[in-house]
């Protein structure tokens, strides 16, 4: 069930937080002695949340369910970030609606006309599991044809571990991969009995150690804004900020545009790619005019 799910992931995640912390970071003795365990012992953390080590116990076990003030405390003692906060809360929260029994996402036809008149903006729409709904030409320039990958691996995480050429447009592309992980696994919280994300987490696992460990360290990340470095096979070295907008329509679509401040050396770059994907956008349907007649 959903909600067991999620609790059981709950008390994963404090016990890989508490993990990472030493007493010495919570403002505890470190005493004497070898310790057994990596990180803070959950009477540690009881003892800093000012509740029972059989409670906290519960908590790890997902045996019980936990109230806000407990959860602010414990994000509190395990000095969680932003992000990992908004992880914890939606893991506590009510059993999410299985994704897939939910209608097909698509992508409103005001929408895709943003795409198209982004003429010198990559962009695309991404939607649950950070799937790829749409993009403009010089998305597709600037990373990979999506329209050549097939519907149902159209999947932006998938991509970046899977595609050679993805792997090697990111100057950090070890970087890339981790947050793009950090962002996948705030898309489980929503939907932990999702079988597409849950088949596409075995199948990335199994075929790439790298997300395997990745998957396993629990980090969470928001998509919201950030910089990137490219290195481009035919302009070279793109520096691009990228920035997400959530969809009206559909809050469970993000539009997520790259820009560079104009003059650069990225924003012309941007402009060549846009006027050679502009071209094979009219000799593509100069020549399926010519198919059709």
């Amino acid at each position: 069930m959903a909600g067991d799910t999620k609790m059981n992931e709950l008390g994963t995640f404090l016990k890989t937080r508490r993990g990472e912390l030493t007493p010495r970071d919570a403002g505890l003795p470190e005493g004497s002695g070898t310790r057994r365990v990596v990180g803070l012992r959950r009477e540690e953390v009881a003892q800093l949340a000012s509740i029972s080590p059989d409670y906290y116990t519960r908590i790890e076990q997902g045996r019980i369910k936990v109230s806000a003030p407990v959860l602010n405390t414990l994000a509190e003692v395990l000095q969680m970030d932003d992000d990992q906060r908004r992880y914890l809360v939606s893991l506590a929260g009510k059993p999410s609606n299985r994704a897939p029994r939910r209608t097909v996402q698509k992508v409103q036809p005001q929408l895709r006309r943003l795409l198209g008149d982004l003429m010198a903006t990559p962009a695309i729409v991404m939607g649950r599991r950070m799937d790829i709904l749409a993009w403009n030409d010089l998305a597709a320039a600037m990373m990979v044809d999506f329209g050549k990958i097939p519907q149902k691996h159209r999947n932006y995480v998938r991509i970046l571990f899977t595609d050679p050429v993805m792997r090697a447009l990111y100057a950090d592309w070890e970087s890339v991969a981790q947050t793009a992980v950090a962002q996948l696994r705030m898309e489980a919280a929503k939907y932990p009995d999702d079988p597409r994300l849950s088949s596409l987490v075995g199948e990335l696992s199994v075929q790439d150690s790298q997300f395997s460990q990745w998957w396993a360290g629990r980090t969470v990340k928001s998509l919201t804004i950030g910089t990137k470095t490219l290195n481009h096979a035919t302009v070279g070295e793109l520096v691009l900020d990228w920035d997400t907008l959530v969809e009206a329509h559909d809050a469970e679509q993000q539009l997520v545009v790259w820009t560079a401040p104009p003059e650069s050396a990225t924003h012309e770059a941007l402009r060549f790619l846009a006027s050679g994907a502009a071209g094979e956008t009219t000799e593509q349907e100069e020549g399926r005019t010519t198919g059709s007649g």
